[in-house]
Parts: structure tokens; C-alpha cells; sequence
């Protein structure tokens, strides 16, 4: 990727997360990217071409981090499908939180035939795949995955509402009654959280 493309591309995850997708303009990404319009367009045919490229690589950090760090916070993987709600609790915690990146997108762009949106949903049909390996992994059914992500997506809008923490043990405390399994303590970050790339 050239170093123009990436800062185009980082200028606009940075917006379009911190503001929204429809409220930020190509001239507003140009003017602090600090590049030429001709440049722009050259790396991206259209916004809608620059919000994909946007989902497209937040969902590949985004899986890729949960993976990383729910291994790391839970080595043993019994654990992990309760782990990830104490790792989403953590990213509740950081200062520029607002909210799923993906749901804030589908809302943004409900028609369901949009490019963007079938982009928004991919992420979610992808999470819910790696959450049901988790549980295949810890030796539970499947079929809760559908379960888990509800409970996930539930506390994240809720976390944005309450802004708290607690959405994410709350919902914890229900996915380990749908596992039939004893509520175990929070779990702690590792002295070594890897943080999330922006935004």
C-alpha cells in the first residue's frame, strides 16, 4: 500500500468513526490527509470506494485483535468464550470509544442492498464464526454463537448508552447461563494488552 493510500485511509477511519460516515465530506478527508484531490482519486474511485476499503481493513484488525488477545487473557480455551466479554469490557474502557464501527454503519446505511451495509454484515457473519469456534474449541454447541454475538452487539450498544463498563459483565454473567457454567471472576488485562489500532 502506498504511503498516500494509507494516510488517506487513516485520516478517514479516524473521521468516519469519530463523526460518522455520512457527516464527513471527500474535502474534509483531502484537507488533513494533506494531499492533492488528483492523488485522492487516484487510491479511491469514489467515498463509497474509501468507506469499503474503511470496513474492510477494521474488520481485519478488529478479528484479528480479539483473536490475539482472547488467547492471551485466556490460555486455557475452556475459557475463552467467556473471555471475550471481559476483552470487550477493556475496549469499553478506552477514552475515544463510541460504539461498534459495524452497527454504527448499518444504521448509517439501512438498505440492505447497499454495498456498505453488505460489508457491515460480512463483519458480523465473520465475529459469529470466530465465536463458534470458540465454543467448539471449549467443547460447547455451536448453536449458541448466534447466542453470543446478540449478547455482544446487546452490550456494546448498551455500553454506548450507559457509558460504562457494565454492559459487557452483564452480558458475560448471561452467556454463562446459556453455557450452564459458574460465573468465574472478571478477568485482568495482561501487562501487555495490545492496543486496537485507531479507531
Amino acid at each position: 500500500m502506498s504511503k498516500v493510500r494509507e494516510r488517506i485511509l487513516e485520516v478517514a477511519s479516524e473521521l468516519f468513526y469519530q463523526k460518522g460516515i455520512q457527516s464527513v465530506g471527500v474535502d474534509a478527508i483531502i484537507t488533513q490527509a494533506d494531499v492533492a484531490r488528483m492523488s485522492f482519486y487516484r487510491h479511491f474511485k469514489s467515498k463509497e470506494g474509501l468507506v469499503l476499503a474503511f470496513l474492510e481493513r477494521r474488520d481485519e484488525q478488529l478479528r484479528d485483535w480479539f483473536e490475539a488477545e482472547v488467547i492471551r487473557l485466556a490460555p486455557d480455551p475452556k475459557d475463552r468464550p467467556l473471555a471475550v466479554f471481559d476483552l470487550l469490557a477493556m475496549r469499553f474502557a478506552t477514552q475515544d470509544y463510541r460504539g461498534c464501527a459495524f452497527i454504527n454503519t448499518m444504521a448509517e446505511y439501512p438498505n440492505r442492498a447497499d454495498l456498505v451495509y453488505q460489508a457491515s454484515a460480512k463483519h458480523k457473519a465473520l465475529f459469529q464464526e470466530y465465536l463458534a469456534r470458540l465454543l467448539r474449541d471449549a467443547g460447547f454447541s455451536l448453536e449458541h454463537a448466534a447466542d453470543l454475538l446478540l449478547l455482544f452487539d446487546g452490550a456494546v450498544v448498551s455500553a454506548v448508552r450507559e457509558g460504562s463498563v457494565e454492559p459487557a459483565f452483564r452480558a458475560k454473567r448471561m452467556v454463562a447461563r446459556i453455557l450452564d457454567i459458574p460465573m468465574p471472576p472478571r478477568l485482568k488485562p495482561p501487562s501487555k494488552l495490545q492496543a486496537l489500532s485507531r479507531p
